[in-house]
């Protein structure tokens, strides 16, 4: 599969740090999964516009990367846009779930303008407060990145390389937008890893739930998955098509 198992056991990150769940959302900014379907669907939304939102040095690696991942999962006849903006966030240490919020509602628009999908992605100064976590998402159209976190995670051989843990980080705060694993569904496949809730047992799929953590240069070796794996597609496609029932959602 990705990689191998190499010099240490992951530390666990919690759910707290994957998800920003410090406190309960607005409602009109939902919770990571919200706008699941409004993404795999084209009832309503026909574009998307994908915002990469970064501080001066922190340019993100995977912008092209996530807009095909999404492009293969989601309908957008219209297409899929990426908007990159670099932003002063003024913030430079420790970064708490409210505050990727506040800096993401504060520099970006609302997520369902007419019939485009907005989501945005942060790139900021500093480290998460939770500073093993290298990635969050913290609402239904918001995750931020921590390259300095990424950076520091990188092994003494580099393989994997900062720039692929990046990729991978990146596309599997996206796979959280889309609701995997099991955050506003329930799947009939049994990949959730039982101690890692919203995150794959599969070390091929991108969803893995050592993916987003700090430790992750010391336990893999090589190259990192940064795709969704059959169960997470087979997941997506049923949450598409009506069969997985979907809750929480801004808009269905």
């Amino acid at each position: 599969m990705r990689v191998v198992f190499v010099l240490f056991v992951l530390v666990s990150s919690s759910l707290v740090g994957c998800f920003g769940t410090e406190e309960l959302f607005d409602e009109k900014r939902g919770i990571p999964g919200g706008l699941a379907l409004a993404c795999l669907q084209d009832d309503r939304f026909e574009n998307m516009k994908l915002h990469f939102l970064f501080e001066n040095g922190y340019d993100p690696v995977a912008m092209d990367l996530v807009k095909t991942r999404i492009n293969e999962v989601c309908d957008k006849p219209d297409g899929i846009q990426i908007v990159a903006r670099e932003i002063d966030f003024k913030e430079d240490n420790s970064w708490s779930a409210n505050d990727v919020r506040d800096a993401r509602w504060k520099h970006g628009g609302d997520a369902m303008d007419s019939n485009t999908l907005n989501w945005y992605f942060l790139f900021p100064k500093g480290t998460y407060n939770d500073d093993s976590v290298l990635g969050v998402a913290v609402d239904a159209s918001t995750v931020a990145v921590f390259k300095d976190s990424v950076e520091e995670s990188e092994n003494f051989l580099g393989r994997p390389s900062a720039d692929e843990i990046e990729r991978a980080v990146t596309v599997h705060e996206a796979g959280h937008l889309l609701g995997l694993v099991n955050l506003v569904y329930t799947s009939p496949i049994d990949h959730e890893d039982p101690d890692h809730p919203g995150h794959s047992s599969n070390d091929d799929s991108v969803m893995y739930w050592a993916i987003e953590s700090s430790s992750i240069g010391n336990i893999f070796s090589g190259s990192i998955p940064d795709e969704f794996d059959a169960d997470d597609k087979a997941d997506l496609e049923g949450m598409a098509s009506g069969e997985l029932k979907c809750s929480d959602q801004l808009w269905s």
